[in-house]
């Protein structure tokens, strides 16, 4: 790889490092390529990137970022996935390894702090961020429409007396 190519590897890093709320750092011990794709996908269909670490580049583009605490983690065949919302990153990655052994999660960051498999196995288990403001809108029209209702009773019990 050129150094041209490495100083962009390692400026796209940086950014999605200091973008992401949740990155999940994973050891790929021999996925295969339609397992990969099929991870990638899952991924991406969650609102979140998967990337395979170039693990010294990773660890540069680490240095001041709120993600720094996941350079350890970083050895072997390392891959990445992150997100701006904590829940998209963690339900792709915490499928993958459940359904495949040669995929494990080592752990991640969040906001800043540093998060084991357990709590990103929680995460992954929340409704995503879209799914509690649809329930949250729900929430909020159904006594509007129940006001309307009564409201509407009324004036027709007022029109009728």
């Amino acid at each position: 790889m050129k150094r041209e190519e490495k100083q962009q590897l390692i400026a796209e890093y940086a950014d999605a490092f200091k973008k992401a709320n949740l990155v999940v750092v994973a050891l790929n011990k021999g996925l295969t390529m339609p397992e990969t794709t099929a991870l990638r996908n899952a991924v991406r269909a969650d609102g979140a990137s998967y990337k395979v670490a170039k693990n010294r580049l990773a660890k540069i583009a680490l240095a001041g970022t709120p993600c720094e605490a996941i350079k350890d983690f970083l050895k072997g065949p390392a891959a990445i996935a992150y997100s701006e919302d904590p829940i998209a990153a963690s339900r792709a990655v915490v499928k993958t390894a459940k359904d495949n052994e040669k995929f494990e999660i080592v752990g991640g960051v969040m906001n800043g702090e540093l998060i084991d498999v357990n709590k990103i196995k929680e995460l992954a288990s929340l409704p995503s961020l879209d799914q509690l403001r649809g329930k949250l809108v729900g929430l909020l029209q159904a006594p509007a429409g129940q006001l309307a209702r009564l409201a509407k009773a009324y004036s027709e019990k007022e029109q009728a007396a």
